[in-house]
């Protein structure tokens, strides 16, 4: 916000709720206009503003649609509701929410990215799949909107119809793939009814392997579904076919599935970060281990996303440890951005001891909202932040609350989560290992799954209070997703109350170092061509490996490439390796080529070779042939000189004695019997 431009609108809401001007003014830079109803009777405030054609920041979002629809007339002025309502001013502690608002009204103003949209298509050909007479009623009344086929699987006695105006078919769908718009099934027990049938549905011969494509799926046969986490495939619409109701909602759903649909593309994916696998060996499987949808499949050395299926739970972004995968609603280093202004003026307004709450919009403003109507309110510091889902929540982003000030983290789902939680476990897990090894205390970062309200304020209530920082950063996060893990992580480092050098982490961590067999590493360097990060590489003037701990992911590559198996990971956080350049894991004096000079290998590694060849031990090196032995000792193009030169091949076997014939033989005794002596 511009403090030569923009206003700021608080209202007491009827005088419902106590506002701190004061601690707002320290917060905000703004003009600030305080009212008490400034949807009706001081309305005209809100219109004064408007005339000046700066930015407006109302804090109010009940009322957003009436202020919207009353500044119809001027689009050039920028306005920004936001809610310290619910969030603060209807508490218990409202008298000490002032900081909170002032918190909540500067993120507010900070900008979000655009959405990237994924673009589905139905034509409405659909397919309709179950066992009895209620497909059959199902279809009859989607018919006038849908394309519709009837699959029914192992049919009992089904009374034919008296017209045809869709096909009932019989099989079971043994595989099925895709979304809105492009489904693909695979069919056994195929079979078409006979037009003859009388009394019940007759079935032809049937055939395994039948295949089938439809832009949706209304699935009421009561069996498996089709799909992992089949609720959140778009297109796929299921129903227990003994709950009515359930299958009314269904079949209002599947008539509205026509036309073009926009959904938010969740994850962006940077393939050449991927560090899943190289060589046909498997690295990274993180992200793959738990998409819950299956929108995630290997694809060579990287893994492809599917956005089309992706239901943007962010988990794959969550544990992704190069970047590679990130989330887009929105990006992490956006979504650091607004919390920075969070908390930082927070601080500034006064307030002591923030928690941030993640919470989504669907579930958490409900409880939210509902704690304030009803119950206590949320606690003056706890600063609720909302993002698209919970669970897209990684380490960088639970990190920066405390480099930025914060004193713990609670993180709000569902009593019976709609996302698997497991990354956002993991990541509450190593954040907490950090955390509390750095001094800011255990047990400071919580999930809270609750649909309770009150239950909610009680759990924050009995937090525990973490030890907030004396210096917070003010680094301000940007660029890719890697980057801004490794700049939160240095500054958290600096921030905290009682550093240490090296955090041990459980297996899995995306941080950690490479333990190197000195004794038994050749410095083939297998493990620099495997490694995804750079992490390992070598040095083109010299017979050495380095690594660089702030790049390594812990994918496990180089361990499972090393011909040797002398390379063990290591997971941990060593800062003092993160802020030192790469360190030598191993180094050796080179061998110079004798014909040349140039250095083309170590030392050792030639002269064991010229070890287990050289005195007689090897055919290709006895007697006259022990000259081959200096050709080991020649670079690659002086040893080519040499064989060219000297007409010899260094791998072709001695010459064999040549084989005498019977003729030979015979010969052979006449000449000696004629001449006897040798003459």
């Amino acid at each position: 916000m511009s403090a030569a431009t923009s206003r700021l609108l608080v209202c007491s809401c009827e005088k419902t709720m106590p506002l701190d001007a004061e601690a707002i003014g320290r917060g905000c830079t703004a003009n600030i206009t305080q009212t008490n109803q400034l949807c009706g009777l001081d309305l005209d405030r809100f219109k004064e503003a408007l005339a000046e054609g700066g930015p407006i920041t109302v804090a109010c979002m009940q009322e957003a649609p009436l202020f919207q629809e009353v500044a119809e007339n001027s689009p050039q002025v920028q306005l920004t509701f936001v809610n310290i309502r619910e969030t603060g001013g209807w508490s218990k502690n409202a008298a000490a929410a002032g900081p909170k608002a002032a918190a909540l009204i500067a993120a507010a103003g900070e900008e979000m990215p655009p959405l990237s949209l994924v673009t589905l298509e139905s034509s409405g050909v659909a397919l309709i799949y179950g066992r009895d007479e209620i497909a059959i009623e199902a279809a009859q009344r989607l018919a006038d909107r849908l394309d519709i086929t009837v699959l029914l699987t192992r049919p009992g006695d089904v009374t034919p119809r008296r017209t045809n105006e869709f096909p009932v078919l019989k099989g079971t769908i043994r595989n099925a793939r895709g979304h809105l718009g492009r489904f693909e099934l695979a069919i056994d027990d195929y079979a078409i009814p006979s037009p003859s049938s009388r009394a019940k549905l007759v079935f032809g011969p049937s055939r395994d392997g039948a295949t089938s494509t439809c832009d949706l799926i209304l699935d009421l046969s009561g069996g498996t579904p089709l799909f992992p986490a089949h609720e959140l495939r778009p297109g796929y619409l299921r129903a227990d076919p003994r709950n009515r109701a359930a299958v009314e909602r269904a079949i209002a759903d599947a008539g509205a599935l026509v036309g073009t649909f926009d959904k938010p593309r969740f994850v962006n994916f940077e393939p050449s970060l991927c560090a899943h696998s190289r060589s046909s060996i498997t690295g990274c499987t993180r992200c793959l281990d738990l998409c819950p949808t299956g929108a995630i499949t290997p694809n060579g050395n990287a893994v492809a996303i599917d956005a089309s299926v992706c239901a943007g739970c962010g988990s794959c972004a969550s544990v992704c440890p190069t970047g590679a995968a990130s989330y887009a609603l929105p990006s992490a280093d956006a979504l650091m951005r607004r919390l920075r202004t969070l908390l930082l003026t927070y601080r500034k307004a006064g307030g002591s001891d923030g928690v941030v709450l993640f919470h989504d919009g669907e579930h958490g403003e409900d409880i939210i909202d509902a704690l304030a109507r009803f119950g206590e309110g949320l606690p003056a510091n706890v600063l609720p932040l909302r993002v698209n889902e919970v669970t897209q929540v990684g380490p960088e982003i639970i990190a920066s609350v405390f480099a930025y000030g914060g004193s713990g983290v609670a993180l709000l789902t569902r009593a019976k989560p709609r996302h698997d939680v497991t990354a956002l476990r993991r990541a509450v897990e190593t954040s907490d290992r950090i955390v509390s090894a750095l001094g800011f205390g255990a047990g400071i970062i919580q999930i809270i799954e609750t649909d309770d309200p009150d239950q909610l304020r009680a759990m924050l209530d009995a937090a525990p209070h973490g030890v907030a920082t004396q210096k917070p950063a003010g680094f301000v996060p940007r660029g890719a997703k890697r980057g801004v893990l490794e700049t939160t992580f240095r500054e958290l480092h600096l921030a905290a109350p009682a550093p240490v050098d090296v955090v041990p982490l459980a297996p899995g961590a995306p941080f950690g170092t490479v333990n190197l067999n000195v004794e038994g590493c050749t410095l083939c360097h297998a493990c620099v061509t495997a490694c995804p990060t750079g992490a390992l590489s070598d040095n083109p003037d010299r017979a050495m490996l380095r690594f660089t701990e702030s790049l390594c992911v812990q994918c496990g590559l180089c361990q499972s490439t090393c011909p040797e198996k002398v390379i063990s990971i290591e997971p941990r956080l060593d800062f003092r390796a993160w802020n030192n350049p790469q360190r030598v894991l191993k180094e050796e004096e080179p061998f110079n080529c004798i014909a040349c000079g140039k250095p083309f290998g170590t030392r050792s590694s030639i002269e064991r070779v010229l070890a287990k060849l050289g005195g007689e031990k090897h055919w290709m090196f006895r007697g006259a042939n022990a000259r081959r032995l200096e050709v080991i000792k020649m670079c690659a193009d002086c040893r080519v000189e040499a064989v060219v030169n000297e007409s010899f091949d260094p791998h072709a076997a001695p010459q064999r004695p040549p084989v005498m014939s019977t003729e030979d033989y015979l010969r052979a005794r006449e000449v000696k019997k004629d001449d006897p002596l040798g003459s």
